[in-house]
């Protein structure tokens, strides 16, 4: 019995052998007809491969949204958009159009210049936060940590939900958390 099993240890080891060696030519011998990608492509990472089977995570809302292209923008010159498509779970709080634009005039521009990235990305990530808890849940808490490990408070005025003084004005469930559209730009201390 023992003879048997020394034999068939060596036969799998020089079968394994061969192949490995014939995989090795094959690969030598065979002409690459591939293009590299260089390391300056942006649209790398996870938020850039396309599914249509799996339910549209937070990022994926916002895009599709023609109320939240300057969100969109802000987004992509920060470069966050793989942390939006992370396993999550992921609460974001998105500023309409309208919420961007009645900050100062001339606030969106400077900031989506590649110097203020930085800032522009504290500021994103002001609203940003782990968890995927509805409007009613949301009354339950006083203040919530943001991804830029600062708080906000919440405040209920009646049905009304506010999130550091930013009204939810509506809710859409993703494949990765929830996205509560607020009606503000949450501006961090």
């Amino acid at each position: 019995m023992k003879t048997n099993l020394n034999y068939l240890f060596t036969v799998l080891l020089v079968v394994l052998f061969f192949n490995c060696k014939n995989n090795k030519e094959q690969q030598q011998v065979e002409p690459s007809n591939t293009t590299v990608e260089t390391a300056t492509d942006k649209r790398q990472g996870q938020a850039f491969i396309e599914d249509d089977g799996s339910a549209p995570n937070v990022l994926q809302i916002a895009i599709g949204s023609k109320d939240h292209t300057t969100l969109v923008a802000a987004v992509q010159a920060a470069n966050l958009e793989n942390a939006l498509v992370n396993a999550g779970p992921l609460m974001v709080f998105a500023p309409t159009n309208e919420a961007f634009a009645a900050l100062p005039e001339g606030t969106v521009e400077n900031l989506l210049k590649p110097e203020n990235k930085d800032a522009l990305a504290n500021i994103l990530k002001h609203h940003v936060t782990p968890g995927n808890y509805s409007k009613d849940f949301l009354k339950k808490f006083k203040k919530l940590g943001q991804a830029n490990n600062q708080s906000v408070t919440v405040e209920v005025k009646g049905d009304d939900v506010f999130i550091g003084g930013a009204k939810i004005i509506a809710s859409v469930p993703a494949g990765n958390g929830i996205v509560h559209i607020v009606d503000k730009v949450i501006l961090p201390n």
